[in-house]
């Protein structure tokens, strides 16, 4: 009885043996684990508003998971469609490039004359274009019920110098609806009205 119960008490003393080696061997794989090594991504160094993209902009961060889409290398010549808030990562969504427009549209870049009234709508803005020929001719209607995709901030764009060169948006519209304010632009004042949130 006596060598029965010490085989039984040499048996529990190898198991817990074995489970403590087990946790040793756990805690020095994570204790030597390189720093890091989750996947990293490009979130913003400070909040963004749409325009150009810069490295500048945004650092490395490890993020376990990444989120879908998430951009590890700022792509040359890209443009920010949306805002973003400090520490947000960057994803494709947030690029016009990557920008997903309904069946049929495309991203139109269009110059609007009165920059004041550029102000006043954002990316997701609803709007009509009106087409100034003359001042003795209506204004036409042009793309109307148009989603603004983005409003690029540029350096000239944000001087002072006083030029009246208007603002820069970037519209979805379709490729007819491009066309028209291709011409427009090249022989008319664009203006805007602005349809209200209806959420």
């Amino acid at each position: 009885m006596i060598q029965s119960w010490l085989s039984r008490h040499g048996r529990r003393r190898r198991l817990v043996a074995a489970a403590l080696a087990a946790v040793s061997v756990v805690s020095a794989f994570v204790a030597t684990r390189p720093a890091g090594s989750a996947p990293t991504v490009l979130v913003a160094a400070h909040d963004l508003s749409p325009g150009p993209v810069h490295a500048a902009d945004f650092h490395p961060a490890a993020l376990d998971p990444p989120p879908s889409g998430a951009v590890r290398t700022i792509p040359a010549g890209q443009t920010l469609a949306t805002p973003m808030r400090k520490g947000e990562p960057l994803t494709d969504i947030r690029l016009l490039a990557g920008y997903r427009l309904p069946p049929g549209l495309v991203a139109t870049p269009v110059r609007i004359a009165d920059a004041a009234a550029a102000a006043l709508i954002s990316p997701g803005s609803t709007i009509t274009l009106l087409a100034a020929y003359d001042q003795h001719t209506p204004a036409r209607q042009l793309a109307p019920d148009s989603t603004v995709l983005t409003i690029p901030r540029t350096t000239s764009s944000l001087s002072q110098t006083g030029d009246d060169n208007g603002t820069l948006i970037v519209l979805a519209t379709t490729p007819t609806q491009a066309a028209d304010l291709a011409t427009a632009q090249a022989h008319a004042r664009l203006s805007i009205t602005i349809k209200p949130n209806q959420g």
